[in-house]
């Protein structure tokens, strides 16, 4: 048996205090849990974020449960992501059965089977659930690198593309905005603009642009859209007073973990963003449990992780506590985990080097105590975690080996049929259950680039009839003149000559008079004896060229 905290009685104090709370569980004393001594968190202190923790199989889903529904019946609402699909069940009440009311009997628990009110989500309609959609433009350049996997380098070249299109009035809605923009940018007619962003290579541009229609042949398009979600929507509470637990389908997240786990970081942003501040509440106003936290940390890059440490800073002042769901201490980032003021920990494993290096670093995450925790921590069974919390002056609870409660809701995912139903009764459906296609930056340049084509087209049509007229008029200018062969001198066009020759000026083929006056020679006018007798006219002597 590992060693036990000698001081039982300074435990027991130091979880008893007259704030409202939830219970975790209760101590275990000599290997045996005594039902007296509550466990507990107070609500206020929510806001200061936690861990939970422990190996597949020990218990963390179940602890995520019993914390939801005692949260979202002390009236405050509850944002979890059903990773497995087996957190449905919270909606139903529990099924009682002689090994439950054994192990609740023995730890002093009033077992009474009880659901809670639950919203179901999905990510862009994929599964049952209202769906959850958010704008290219709101998701922003980290966070949407994250899910592209870019290096920093294309990080931040991606933020000059999201620049460029803040500036020239492009609204990124969904993925294909984006590709279009990008597919602008390297092609002939933008590469001039492309050029002006600086510090963005068309190469650079080009392995974004690949990457982007990678992450689309995977099917994130219906992730990306309208309308968005307006995450105040979370924050909301029943008649009687109960929180609403908002529960985020998310299957096959083995296929896509950088989408599953960035989008529930574009939601913490976007509650940050909305919420107003309002400083330490006695209550907060929404749990978020971030489940299989580790998603989100790997290959994160600098900038990626530092928007994480500041959102987890900065929330609890709008009235936001966040628990991290992983299986050890050292998947979370030591400025984040620094910052996380409870911790469950569940049973660690010790089979490999790596094992017993993630053991002795969550050993020295915890305060000093009576107990040999790289012993306990190994020996902890199956719903068993060791925890510590903060008191609501903010102080760190002693470590205590604790038999955590027995979630009252059903343990077993919620049917089908009956989710299906549910769903489709929600008045969330009329507000975000069809997707919006209205016009946008795909539209935009493709209009942009068909104007262009067409101004392009009219361009070289005038400039190929330019260069039609310019050469007939060459060729006309260079046509050789008319001699005559007769020795007799040219005589004057007298009388109705002269008016048939000036109509034919006027009224001739223009084709074979272009220029009438390079045609026509003017000589003096001379004196010619009209028809009548005795009458002299004055008419010009007019000869064709």
């Amino acid at each position: 048996m590992p060693t036990q905290s000698p001081d039982t009685d300074a435990i027991i104090k130091g979880y008893t205090f007259d704030t409202p709370s939830i219970e975790l569980g209760v101590l275990m004393e000599d290997g045996a849990p005594r039902p007296d001594a509550k466990v507990r968190i107070s609500l206020s202190m929510l806001n200061r974020h936690g861990l939970v923790a422990g190996a597949t199989g020990t218990g963390k889903t179940k602890t995520l449960q019993l914390m939801a529904e005692q949260i979202a019946r002390a009236g405050v609402a509850v944002f979890a992501s059903d990773i497995k699909g087996d957190l449905s069940g919270i909606a139903l009440p529990g099924t009682p059965s002689e090994k439950l009311l054994a192990r609740t009997s023995k730890i002093g628990q009033q077992w009474q089977p009880q659901g809670c009110p639950v919203e179901f989500y999905t990510l862009g309609g994929v599964g049952s659930g209202v769906p959850l959609r958010a704008s290219v433009s709101s998701f922003g350049p980290i966070l949407l690198s994250k899910v592209l996997g870019l290096n920093e380098t294309q990080e931040s070249s991606l933020g000059l593309v999201f620049h460029y299109c803040d500036t020239h009035g492009l609204p990124l809605l969904d993925l294909e905005d984006l590709r279009s923009v990008l597919a602008y940018l390297t092609s002939a007619e933008g590469k001039a603009e492309l050029k002006n962003l600086g510090g963005l290579s068309s190469a650079t541009a080009g392995v974004i642009l690949r990457s982007l229609i990678t992450l689309q042949t995977q099917g994130a398009d219906e992730f990306f859209g309208e309308p968005e979600f307006d995450s105040r929507d979370l924050i909301r509470t029943t008649a009687d007073g109960r929180g609403v637990i908002s529960l985020l389908e998310l299957p096959n997240v083995q296929d896509r973990p950088a989408i599953f786990s960035t989008f529930l970081m574009w939601l913490l942003a976007d509650l940050f963003h909305d919420l107003p501040e309002v400083g330490d509440i006695e209550v907060p106003k929404l749990v978020f449990f971030f489940d299989e936290a580790h998603l989100l940390f790997n290959g994160a890059s600098k900038a990626f992780l530092d928007a994480i440490a500041q959102t987890v800073r900065l929330i609890r002042s709008k009235g936001v506590g966040i628990f991290f769901v992983t299986q050890t201490p050292k998947d979370v980032p030591e400025n984040v985990l620094a910052q996380l003021g409870s911790r469950v920990q569940h049973q660690l494993r010790a089979h490999t080097p790596n094992d017993a290096k993630a053991l002795r670093a969550t050993v020295a995450t915890y305060p000093t105590s009576g107990y040999e925790l790289g012993e306990v921590l190994q020996s902890l069974g199956i719903g068993e975690a060791i925890i510590t919390v903060l008191n609501p002056n903010g102080a760190p609870t002693p470590v205590a080996w604790t038999r955590m409660r027995a979630p009252e809701a059903s343990m077993e995912p919620m049917p089908a049929p009956m989710m299906a139903a549910g769903v489709a009764q929600s008045m969330l459906m009329a507000k975000y259950g069809q997707d919006l296609d209205r016009d946008s930056a795909s539209e935009m340049l493709a209009r942009k680039l068909e104007a262009g084509a067409q101004a392009a087209a009219r361009e070289a049509e005038a400039e190929a009839q330019a260069k039609e007229d310019a050469a007939r008029a060459k060729t006309q200018g260079q046509a050789p003149r008319r001699t005559s062969t007769s020795t007799t001198r040219r005589r004057p066009i007298r009388g109705g000559e002269g008016a048939l020759l000036a109509d034919l000026l006027e009224q001739g083929d223009h084709r074979r008079w272009p220029d009438r006056e390079r045609h026509v020679r003017h000589r003096a006018p001379r004196l010619s004896r009209a028809s009548g007798p005795g009458q002299l006219i004055l008419i010009p002597q007019i000869f064709l060229s």
